[in-house]
């Protein structure tokens, strides 16, 4: 299932306890997913509880390698975040500039 992502846009699985905000969309319809499983609005999803070690982690930006998506996870799940057949990586920290 492909759909449009909007920044601002919550979230959630519906197989694990993540939910995300959409930071950073591309212009075309996408394929996300968490634990093989579509994601849906947030308000429509159901609750999900989590017993498993999480692999998304609240407070931390999620990319593609193409850097058009962009989701930061407002809280923890055993899913995996997929962009089509592509796991999302955690987005790495900016370096800051070096003090004189």
């Amino acid at each position: 299932m492909t759909a449009s992502l909007r920044p601002g846009e919550q979230l959630a699985s519906t197989v694990c306890g993540t939910k995300v905000v959409v930071v950073r969309a591309p212009a075309d319809a996408v394929a996300l997913t968490c634990g093989g499983a579509p994601m849906v609005p947030a308000a429509s999803a159901p609750d999900a509880a989590d017993g498993k070690e999480a692999v998304t982690l609240i407070g931390k930006r999620y990319v593609d390698s193409a850097d058009s998506v962009e989701l930061l996870c407002t809280r923890s799940g055993s899913g995996e975040l997929r962009l089509g057949d592509e796991p999302l990586t955690i987005k790495a920290a900016k370096a800051l500039p070096a003090s004189d």
